[in-house]
């Protein structure tokens, strides 16, 4: 296999690293790196750190750095590695990558290091995945996930739960094969509560892809309202700053305003829309528009009323869509002003009463929103699914594992049974990576950075 190099740290930085894996990897870094005390950067040992000069392609000294290399049996990918620590300029590490290229390496492509780990058995492909997931976490929560998926939370489990299958699999074959033969009473239920608590056990992780793509992606979240019940000021008062415009004057907010923030371990991408209302002004008829597009879109609506005045059909035409949303949290304002109840509308399951202004019951939203998100008391071991590809692998076993159950609760051949249990060990083994397709593996590996 080729010998690799790339770039592994960003543009700009004090420390620029270069990696390097492959056969050639230690003798192409011997070529052009020279250890200050004298020696053969080769004859160096692994994982010693070394100090000397580094030479461009021409022979002219480019830096002054350090080096170190690494047996494939402790290598992230399995192979001979090799690194080496210089000055971060642009130039610098350009020219050292040539002078590496000219000794026959060549450029890696975007994930071959991560790609060439899994391909050589050092992680499956969950845990790849989870590197990537690692590189692009935004925050601490999702790095803490992906940490524990890497270091295979997920993974270890659903080999095992592979490999029941497999037994279960090896009993219907032998019946199949021996179709004199009858299985054994205990033996039949032992196979069918197997079945009922594989289904469940991927069920349970198929369902935590929900709060996963939370995770990674963030939660949309619209501010919708007639004009002048607070929303603009709920926004400022969640965000912590006066993000929005305040007046009094109707309509002040003509287009959507976007903000991200942190409750807790959720990110919430709110939208401060424009009060939903007839008008013939044509500016505020845009943002109307854009204020119902971004209900539609929306996973959470914050459905604002003013606490204080009388329902009016504004209210009833802003909160109609509201309704239709998955989920929503009637948000009744200006509590300061005293609360007019006899008129709160119906159809609402979550409500909170507050006052944007004044900040009274804020916390009591904040709390809410991750209650009704699911986002409370998520524990980020590792434990949660955050991709759909894996989403979907789990979801085609969890079906096989539920039809072969039915099969065999209602006294179906073994040889029916047996196909659904063959579909649940093949999804299983995609998840992982034991029996996925290249082109799946080359898409998985293609939306890596270079270096990694």
């Amino acid at each position: 296999m080729d010998t690799i190099a790339a770039i592994a740290t960003a543009t700009g930085g004090a420390i620029g690293i270069i990696r390097l894996s492959g056969d050639m990897a230690i003798k192409a870094v011997n070529t052009i790196f020279k250890p200050i005390n004298k020696k053969q950067f080769s004859d160096m040992p692994s994982r010693m750190l070394v100090y000397g000069n580094l030479y461009d392609r021409f022979g002219n000294m480019l830096d002054s750095c350090m080096a170190v290399h690494f047996d494939s049996d402790k290598t992230y990918t399995g192979e001979k590695m090799a690194e080496l620590q210089l000055h971060g300029s642009p130039a610098v590490l350009s020219e050292a990558l040539s002078a590496l290229f000219e000794q026959g390496v060549r450029q890696a492509e975007a994930g071959e290091f991560t790609r060439r780990a899994f391909l050589n058995g050092k992680m499956n492909l969950m845990q790849a995945e989870a590197v990537s997931d690692l590189i692009a976490a935004h925050t601490l929560e999702s790095a803490h996930n992906a940490v524990g998926q890497i270091s295979g939370t997920i993974a270890n489990g659903m080999d095992e739960l592979r490999q029941k299958l497999i037994n279960v699999s090896a009993h219907f074959l032998a019946v199949v094969d021996y179709p004199d033969e009858d299985i054994d009473p205990f033996l039949e239920s032992e196979l069918k509560n197997t079945l009922f608590d594989t289904e469940n056990k991927l069920h349970k992780l198929r369902i935590s892809y929900e709060q996963g793509r939370i995770l990674r992606e963030g939660l949309p979240c619209a501010i919708v309202g007639r004009p002048n019940v607070g929303k603009s000021t709920l926004l400022n008062a969640l965000v912590g700053f006066e993000r929005a415009i305040v007046t009094d004057i109707a309509g002040t907010t003509r287009d959507t305003i976007e903000e991200v923030i942190r409750i807790g371990s959720l990110t919430l991408r709110l939208q401060d829309t424009a009060g939903i209302r007839e008008s013939e002004d044509i500016v505020e008829q845009i943002g109307v528009e854009r204020a119902k597009k971004a209900v539609d879109e929306a996973a959470l609506v914050l459905a604002v009323i003013d606490g204080s005045d009388e329902l009016n059909e504004q209210d009833i035409n802003a909160l109609s869509t509201a309704k239709d949303s998955k989920l929503a949290i009637l948000v009744i304002n200006k509590s300061d002003k005293g609360l007019t109840k006899q008129n709160i509308p119906e159809g609402f399951e979550h409500i909170v009463e507050i006052s944007a202004k004044t900040g009274e019951g804020i916390d009591k939203l904040r709390d809410k929103i991750l209650s009704v998100t699911g986002m409370n008391n998520v524990v980020f071991d590792g434990g949660i699914i955050t991709n759909a590809r894996q989403a979907d692998a789990l979801n085609r076993a969890e079906i096989a594992c539920r039809q072969a159950r039915n099969a065999a609760e209602f006294g179906m051949t073994p040889d029916a049974i047996l196909q659904d249990v063959e579909s649940a060990i093949s999804a299983l083994g995609e998840l992982t990576g034991q029996s996925v397709r290249d082109d799946i593996i080359q898409d998985i590996f293609s939306r890596f950075c270079v270096g990694k």
